[in-house]
């Protein structure tokens, strides 16, 4: 919409992962050493885990852009809270092995026969998976015993597991001491520094053919680094709906009053999101609404919010705390306070939704 009043190629803050966008940060780089030396070592797993959207499968995604396919095979695989059974079958499908109806015996007899027929023809299998924090821990185990498959003395698949800062906090459980022994290398994405943040701002410009405009004052930078706190993704929805500002002014000179009524604007859209709809399916058949059945079952609500649910949450919830250094707490109650300002969206659109539901009994 606004690169043309930029003189843009292409929009340079889109939400997608896009490898040609990748910028190197002191982070970044660090965690990019790491998977080149993984990948160098051909065995074991390699851990990387970052906030939402630190840029984690960004930096994968342009690592497998530079590998040698011709002796390569990737299995690339997103987990969900499945069991370590369904994680194996998934682990088959990313390979393209059958795995459909298959006992779990003949499954991992698949598996180790499809790596060995890739191993004896030169290429290795490489298996990516993405929201590892997602793996319970008998599906981790499962994905362990994958890594005991050898031909020869090599290895048949090296693991990539990337997840959220959650996924450290899982590996650190006494039940998970075999599978640390079997990682090769392990590192965590921060947030980018205020320079970084600047640096990064200007590569996506530049990528995206900027010459000269947009510019920015320097207390914008400092001010898009305070609102994001880092987050490249963050960054992105941020800087997108500041350069729509600047060409909604016809000014191509941002400024942190524009960074300001960017962020105050967004906050005021998440704050007032409206309610969702009410289908008619909703109302119990019923078109004119004179007859609802409402049935509100209150009584896990009141077994969580009771005190001893309470008080037991909230140990919890300090014990995961005291565990974690200075870094890891910021980030973790940075998390608490996205997901209760969400709460309180959703707490909104019930309340209106309720009021709707009491307007057609009525």
């Amino acid at each position: 919409m606004y690169e043309a009043f930029y003189g843009l190629a292409s929009k340079p803050f889109q939400l997608s992962p896009d490898p040609s966008f990748y910028f190197g940060s002191k982070q970044h780089r660090r965690a990019k050493a790491y998977l080149d030396y993984g990948v160098l070592r051909s065995d074991g797993f390699i851990v990387i885990t970052g906030e939402i959207g630190a840029g984690k499968t960004t930096l994968v995604r342009g690592l497998l852009d530079s590998l040698n396919r011709s002796n390569v095979v990737i299995g690339n695989v997103v987990t969900t809270q499945l069991d370590a059974e369904d994680t194996l079958r998934l682990v088959g499908a990313a390979f393209g092995v059958r795995v459909k109806d298959l006992p779990k015996s003949e499954l991992l007899m698949a598996l180790e026969a499809f790596f060995v027929s890739e191993a004896s023809r030169g290429k290795r299998c490489l298996l990516i998976v993405d929201e590892a924090q997602n793996l319970t821990a008998r599906a981790v185990e499962e994905l362990r015993m994958l890594s005991n498959f050898q031909f020869g003395n090599q290895s048949l698949v090296q693991t990539f597991l990337v997840g959220q800062p959650e996924f450290r906090a899982i590996l650190q459980r006494p039940e998970m001491e075999q599978f640390r022994q079997r990682i090769a290398a392990s590192c965590h994405i921060g947030p980018l520094d205020e320079e970084d943040t600047q640096r990064y701002i200007e590569h996506r410009l530049k990528c995206a053919g900027a010459s000269g405009k947009p510019s920015f004052d320097a207390d914008a930078f400092t001010a898009l680094h305070r609102a994001s706190h880092g987050i490249p993704r963050r960054i992105n929805t941020l800087c997108d709906r500041l350069l729509l500002l600047g060409f909604m002014h016809e000014n191509p000179h941002l400024t942190a009053a524009d960074v300001d009524e960017v962020v105050e604007d967004l906050s005021k859209e998440s704050a007032s999101a409206p309610a969702p709809a009410l289908h008619a399916s909703e109302l119990n058949g019923h078109a004119s609404g004179a007859e609802l059945a409402v049935d509100l079952d209150l009584s896990r609500l009141r077994a969580r919010m009771g005190q001893g649910g309470m008080n037991g949450e909230l140990g919890a919830l300090a014990d995961e705390l005291a565990g974690l250094g200075l870094d890891g707490q910021d980030a973790r109650l940075q998390r608490i306070e996205d997901s209760l300002m969400r709460l309180e969206r959703i707490n909104q659109q019930t309340l209106a939704l309720l009021q709707k539901l009491v307007g057609a009994m009525r």
